[in-house]
């Protein structure tokens, strides 16, 4: 069978796994599937011949199992080496359960989810050299030193040396000192040390050390931290390169060093955030707005960098908590590339629908602790339920209001995140995420209670969990299209949900710091100076040229805040609302007023109610508008206003009667002129010459 233009290979793993080659072909072919399903019972084993034999098809194969997937891969190497492979698990995500009989649907949905491909995601390169820092509190540090020392260049740095005996043979550099600041990542740290000294060649009974120095600086492409001391950088376990295990753990020490060991050469990791400056809402003319990134990052990633953020490939740990808050999707998720998360989602959910499935949960979990969660729950426990669809994901908090809006839209009864218990500080942007989207539910009358994060450390309690989901009324599926930015796709989802709504509802209030909101001005304060619409980095706020006018589309704002921060009179307030009428989308007006026309020339400008409050507050108050001529200054337009100055006979500054601009002309009509008169002066005095009586 073929499905998504990949053959399907399927084995039911010696018979666990009930799988009905007819029946899952037909639920495959409502899926755009086409052909019969043959069912394997050892794949991998006595069957191997009938992968070989797909190779040659030229077909690219998409096989069922993962438990298997290096024995194939290597078979597809030596055999079509340029052959197009992949895999995805049929049995501990469905076919082993307790309801594996009525997981057709699931199995189908499944398939068809792993045959869309998705893009590679770029990558961020790391050049690692081998300098390693053991910054240590005793001879400890000494001892792993001496074990990475014949694949690194390895440097100890000592916080104390009280009881440590000098080695034999110094075969590292050994320094006394504290770190006091710290920066950088694999390949590229630097580090600030106070209390730097080197040790002393003649040391006996125990180390010591020469003078002392602050500030001293180096620079080192690995960090081993067995000081014990708090860590040197903010979330510090997604900082590659820098390596902090507890010094009294002896086997998170020594795995702490055999990784060490092969971090010499080139390498990449993803490059998690695609992120889009035009879409910033952080700053604007030295106003701060949206840090809803900022207040998230655990790894220091995000800085400010003039009116927008920046953010560090080289830092990011790939939560994803940036692009979970970011209002406008300018932070945007990158893993995977290509399809997005919310494509991969709703082509889950609507094939499991398709399919002849109902009530679909989707499950979301890591490749890391949710995949091992769910293997556990299917081979010692009742599995996953039939109706839950599970989603891997590079981490389950690059999720935002987008996705769980939209996967409710499709189809999904309920949404489940499958958590790492041992990073619960990772969750606050999640549950923030999820809170958001359950006030959306309530308010909307879908009922809350449709999200639900699993962070329990028993796979025993995880099971019990899925099972015991209570049911919840379905919503309609909807069939929109996940088109454009982040807002835009949030907004399909809202309008979906509101369009199907048990309640209806206009204007939906949300909690603080929701994405979406109105502005309110209090007009009696207003002066209409629209530094408001100057830093607006949306263009919700919106003025009009001709006349003192200020305008509002509820749509385009994201109650980043930066119209109350410009606001000199502070009259704005902000509304998280969400408004669902057509209102919303076209600018309406928040205040106006009269426009103040010149008296000199009649040209409109200012406002007519601060034109006359000026004039009330300093005609014949301020010195210098006690002469009533000075006063209507205030009631000219600027053009009007620089004349009347420059025109004023007391005025010191005042330039007089503009000189006429001599032209060549007027050289030579006065050289005529001259001319002319030397003449007529030369005529007379030969008149006289010839008449000397005259």
């Amino acid at each position: 069978m073929k499905l998504g233009g990949k053959r399907v290979l399927a084995c039911n793993c010696e018979g666990t796994i009930a799988l009905d080659g007819d029946k899952l072909a037909q639920a495959c072919h409502k899926l755009g599937g086409d052909g019969d399903l043959e069912i394997n019972s050892q794949l991998c084993r006595a069957q191997l011949g009938n992968f070989q034999t797909a190779l040659r098809s030229g077909d690219p194969l998409l096989v069922a199992c993962t438990q298997e997937a290096p024995l194939f891969a290597e078979i597809a190497a030596e055999e079509a080496p340029d052959h197009a492979l992949s895999f995805f698990n049929w049995r501990e995500m469905a076919g082993w359960s307790a309801q594996g009989e009525d997981s057709l649907p699931k199995l189908a949905a499944l398939a068809a989810a792993a045959s869309v491909e998705p893009t590679p995601t770029p990558t961020v390169a790391f050049d690692s050299k081998g300098v390693c820092l053991v910054y240590g509190r005793d001879a400890q540090a000494l001892e792993v030193a001496k074990q990475l020392s014949d694949r690194l260049e390895v440097t100890v740095l000592l916080t104390q040396a009280a009881d440590i005996l000098p080695p034999d043979v110094i075969e590292v550099p050994l320094f006394l000192g504290r770190i006091v600041q710290a920066s950088g990542y694999l390949g590229q740290f630097g580090v600030t040390v106070n209390g730097h000294a080197a040790a002393l060649p003649s040391s006996r009974r125990a180390l010591a050390f020469g003078p002392a120095q602050d500030g001293a600086a180096s620079r080192c492409d690995l960090i081993l931290d067995l000081s014990g001391d708090p860590p040197l950088f903010v979330g510090h376990e997604k900082r590659d390169g820098y390596f902090r295990p507890d010094p009294k753990n002896p086997l998170a020490v020594q795995a702490a060093v055999l990784e060490l060991r092969d971090l010499v050469g080139e390498f990449s990791k993803p490059r998690y955030i695609n992120f889009k400056t035009e879409l910033c809402t952080h700053s604007r003319n030295k106003q701060t707005g949206c840090t809803r990134c900022l207040d998230v990052c655990p790894a220091g990633a995000v800085q400010p960098n003039g009116d927008v953020v920046a953010i560090d490939p080289h830092l990011c740990g790939g939560c994803g908590h940036c692009a979970a808050v970011c209002p406008t999707g300018a932070a945007h998720y990158d893993l995977p590339g290509g399809v997005s998360l919310i494509e991969r989602g709703k082509l889950l959910v609507t094939a499991y629908g398709k399919a002849g499935g109902q009530r679909p949960r989707l499950l979301l979990h890591d490749t890391d602790h949710g995949n091992q969660m769910i293997s556990l729950i299917a081979r010692l426990g009742r599995g996953l339920p039939a109706a839950v669809l599970p989603l891997a994901v590079n981490q389950v908090t690059q999720v935002g209001l987008d996705f769980l809006l939209a996967m409710l839209g499709y189809g999904a009864e309920q949404i489940l995140f499958l958590a790492n218990p041992r990073q619960p500080e990772d969750l606050g942007a999640l549950a923030s995420q999820m809170a958001l989207s359950e006030a959306v539910l309530e308010g909307l009358g879908h009922g809350g209670g449709r999200l639900h994060l699993l962070d329990q450390q028993d796979p025993e309690a995880v099971e019990a969990a899925l099972y015991d989901l209570p049911a919840q009324p379905a919503i309609t599926p909807g069939q929109f299209l996940p088109l454009g930015e982040k807002r835009a796709r949030t907004l399909l989802a809202l309008r979906h949900l509101h369009a199907v709504a048990p309640r209806s509802i206009d204007l939906l209030p949300l909690p603080k710091g929701a994405p979406f909101g109105a502005v309110e001005v209090a007009t009696n304060g207003c002066t209409l100076c629209l530094a408001c619409v100057a830093t607006c980095p949306t263009g919700a706020l919106q003025d009009n040229p001709d006349k003192p006018w200020l305008g509002f589309q509820e749509e385009a704002c994201v109650q980043c805040g930066l119209c109350k921060s410009a606001c000199p009179e502070k009259v704005i307030t902000l509304i998280p609302r969400f408004n669902f009428t057509s209102q919303a989308r076209s600018a309406v007006t928040l205040n106006e007023a009269e426009p103040f026309e010149c008296i000199t020339c009649g040209t409109p400008f200012g406002v007519k109610q601060s034109i006359d409050r000026i004039v009330e507050k300093l005609g014949g108050k301020h010195s210098m508008f006690m002469d009533p001529e000075r006063v209507k200054r205030i009631q000219m337009c600027e053009n009007c206003r620089i004349e009347a100055e420059f025109n004023d006979p007391n005025n010191p500054f005042a330039l007089g009667q503009r000189p006429r601009t001599r032209t060549t002309e007027d050289d030579l009509r006065e050289r005529a002129e001259q001319s002319a008169d030397e003449e007529l002066r030369l005529a007379a005095l030969a008149e006289k010459d010839r008449d000397p009586q005259g």
